[in-house]
């Protein structure tokens, strides 16, 4: 059982993973940021390792990674800077990220890589299900790293129970279909989706993300799941200033 899994045995509501990109707002900044998040009270985290095309994102992770690229970010340096992250940081990892660049690392290197420096689990949005299945799921699970699948309101129920049964920490719940950075939709709608999922009784929690920016859109997606995933609205707090000082600010609405 990884750090993932122990959280989610132990605790079981107001869990608060933030987001964030590797290299950015400064190249170094990457393990300084996961260091000051767990101690404001995070519950886990996630890092974004940058790609040149996150179609999925918004403008606000979408400037991020362009920033740590510029910066000089690629995955290998990621892992160089994450080779002490165990020494200081005890909350569970995991990396986030475009499956071109792990299928360039190499997913068996990439799991084995994650699995040496204490990264607990990975979210790569674009990687088919089917691919996971067949090819790359004993390197995960050999790692002991958990792979997060993505629901959105388009899943059909027969997909979202095949993805309860691949997942042994958590899935991730989009609150819409769009890009990262939009509000938290609490509509009618987005109400019946997020019961509709309550409802079917998954054997692996739910997290909420995309739209998820303050206390009030943090408690609306805990009355539907376990906690919720914040990220736009961190990475965006990061843009100037002491780095520290923002990660106190940020997170003393979510933690006092």
């Amino acid at each position: 059982m990884n750090r993932l899994q122990q959280l989610f045995q132990n605790k079981k509501k107001d869990i608060l993973s933030i987001y964030y990109t590797a290299g950015y707002p400064n190249l170094t900044n990457t393990l300084q940021i996961a260091e000051a998040l767990e101690k404001a009270g995070a519950d886990f985290l996630e890092i974004g390792f940058p790609y040149s095309d996150p179609i999925a994102d918004g403008p606000v992770i979408q400037g991020s990674s362009k920033q740590a690229l510029d910066n000089g970010m690629t995955l290998h340096l990621l892992f160089e800077q994450l080779k002490d992250l165990r020494k200081t940081v005890t909350i569970p990892i995991l990396l986030m990220g475009y499956v071109n660049v792990v299928l360039q690392f190499g997913v068996d290197n990439f799991c084995k890589a994650c699995a040496e420096v204490g990264v607990d689990g990975c979210i790569i949005p674009d990687l088919p299900m089917y691919e996971y299945e067949e090819l790359y799921r004993p390197a995960f699970e050999e790692n002991g790293i958990s792979n997060i699948f993505l629901v959105t309101p388009q899943t059909s129920e027969e997909r979202i129970r095949k993805i309860d049964n691949l997942s042994n920490a958590f899935i991730y719940l989009l609150s819409s279909a769009a890009t990262t950075g939009k509000n938290l939709d609490v509509s009618a709608n987005a109400r019946t989706y997020f019961s509709r999922i309550k409802d079917m009784k998954l054997n692996n929690p739910l997290m909420i993300g995309f739209g998820i920016s303050d206390k009030q859109t943090f408690d609306a997606a805990n009355e539907y799941a376990s906690g919720a995933i914040i990220g736009s609205a961190f990475v965006k707090s990061l843009a100037n200033g002491d780095v520290e000082e923002n990660v106190k600010t940020f997170m003393k609405e979510f933690r006092d």
